[in-house]
């Protein structure tokens, strides 16, 4: 009838507005999930950029704090010298006139005309006048009681006797690959500390990619500054390596600690491979000036094989581990599709992803289908219940045969393999569609060490994937 198809029709019409209203709601959702993305990578560029100019304005700084504390050394030197010239002079000019009047007595001879002018003659010459009781005295190092820990050092000094007069101190510090006495040309300039009040201080958040730090402190009153102490050299062992751009599937872009995922399958351009090639054999990266950094240098190629391929998106380290305990982290995108870090043995196929044979062990992040965290090793998993953090800490003690993983902020352990290793182990990483950076110099933190004896005698509840 007519009232049906009315009615029919009004159906419809409201079956269209209804699924029209759907689509406004999907539209609104997904126009606030693309904002909030947005955003965040907004936010991202914007705190890379804002760290980029931080370390661009700390370079800046720290040079002009270098050359305002050697011309300022410099101008005060010449103040002082030329001050103790002035009353050199003074005191000359007085004897002078005082020997011009006593010239009135006929008795007097050459020898007592010139006496006094030997006397300042001699006067002037000695070091000793050119150093004013107002120049505070040279500040001793007490090695002992320096401290290198935690990527922190603690440099601690001493007078001869106190000085009230004190108003600071300088600390200047300098990397180097040399134990003994600085060289003429050393790779590392001088970095400035100013305005310390106290006989002591601690440096922190350092990067150990050098085997030494040599150190230096001069005191400083109101007036003047004082002579540099003797150079004092602290070992800074940690553990350093680079990434081998040689072993990296062609489809990751190696930039010396960083690798990007490159869909384009693109491989390292002749300049970088030549760039990389010229940096590990440049004297600062020779097998002689590391050997004490770091254990010993993996082969720049993989002996005997090509790159990583098919769907093994993965790089080496270019060192080896086969005796110690040691450290590094990485920070990675949490929206790679996937992403692992852990060791390998030199004996991993090209083929062979991390964690899916016996020759690697690895931490695995997956975002194909639901994020997800495991611990793998021998194509054997463990699901991980915790937060998934965007920096993880790698311990590795090779002869205890453990492998643990640290959120690196908090030092919480994420997992830990219990194994014996039979073959010396490379640090390996993985990635498809997402990127990451290495930080390598770093030493075992405190808390990790701690955190490790405590766990040494009890029994592991990862067993079944070692």
């Amino acid at each position: 009838s007519h009232d049906q198809k009315i009615i029919t029709t009004l159906a419809l019409k409201n079956e269209e507005i209804q699924n029209f209203i759907c689509c406004l709601k999907q539209n609104l959702e997904n126009l606030e999930a693309n904002s909030n993305r947005v955003q965040e990578d907004l936010e991202s560029e914007f705190s890379s950029l804002h760290a980029v100019l931080d370390e661009l304005k700390e370079g800046m700084v720290t040079r002009i704090k270098q050359e305002r504390a050697s011309r300022t050394y410099e101008l005060q030197s010449q103040l002082s010298a030329c001050t103790k010239a002035l009353e050199s002079s003074e005191e000359l000019l007085e004897l002078a006139n005082q020997t011009l009047c006593s010239s009135e007595n006929d008795s007097f001879t050459q020898d007592s005309y010139y006496a006094p002018f030997y006397k300042i003659y001699r006067l002037r010459y000695p070091k000793s006048l050119f150093l004013s009781p107002l120049v505070p005295a040279t500040p001793e190092i007490n090695v002992a009681e320096c401290q290198v820990f935690d990527n922190t050092i603690t440099v601690v000094w001493t007078l001869p006797e106190p000085d009230s007069k004190i108003d600071h101190y300088i600390l200047e510090y300098r990397k180097t690959n040399h134990e003994g006495s600085p060289r003429a040309r050393e790779d590392y300039p001088w970095m400035v500390v100013e305005g310390i009040k106290e006989t002591e201080y601690t440096l922190t958040g350092l990067r150990f990619d050098t085997r030494y730090m040599t150190f230096r402190v001069m005191a400083c009153n109101k007036a003047v500054a004082g002579e540099f102490s003797e150079l004092v050299t602290l070992e800074t062992h940690a553990f350093v390596f680079k990434l081998d751009a040689g072993s990296a599937h062609q489809n990751l872009k190696v930039e010396d600690l960083s690798v990007e995922w490159d869909s384009s399958g693109g491989k390292v351009a002749v300049q970088d491979i030549r760039k990389e090639k010229n940096r590990t054999s440049s004297p600062m990266h020779s097998p002689a000036r590391t050997a004490m950094m770091s254990p010993k240098r993996a082969p720049s190629a993989r002996v005997g094989r090509d790159r990583f391929t098919a769907e093994s998106y993965t790089v080496l380290g270019d060192a080896m581990i086969d005796a110690g305990q040691h450290y590094w982290e990485v920070r990675f995108d949490k929206e790679s599709k996937v992403f692992a870090a852990g060791v390998a043995l030199r004996s991993l196929g090209r083929f062979d992803q991390l964690g899916k044979s016996n020759a690697s062990w690895c931490i695995h992040l997956n975002n194909w289908l639901q994020q997800s965290l495991t611990a793998k090793h021998n194509n054997k998993a463990r699901t991980l219940d915790c937060p998934i953090p965007d920096r993880i800490g790698i311990y590795c003690n090779y002869e205890e045969g453990t492998l643990s993983f640290y959120n690196s902020r908090t030092k919480t352990l994420l997992h830990t393999f219990r194994t014996k290793f039979q073959q010396p182990v490379i640090p390996a990483f993985m990635v498809w569609n997402g990127s990451f950076s290495v930080q390598t110099g770093l030493q075992v933190p405190s808390i990790v060490l701690c955190g490790q004896k405590r766990n040494s005698n009890t029994s592991s509840s990862n067993a079944s994937l070692t």
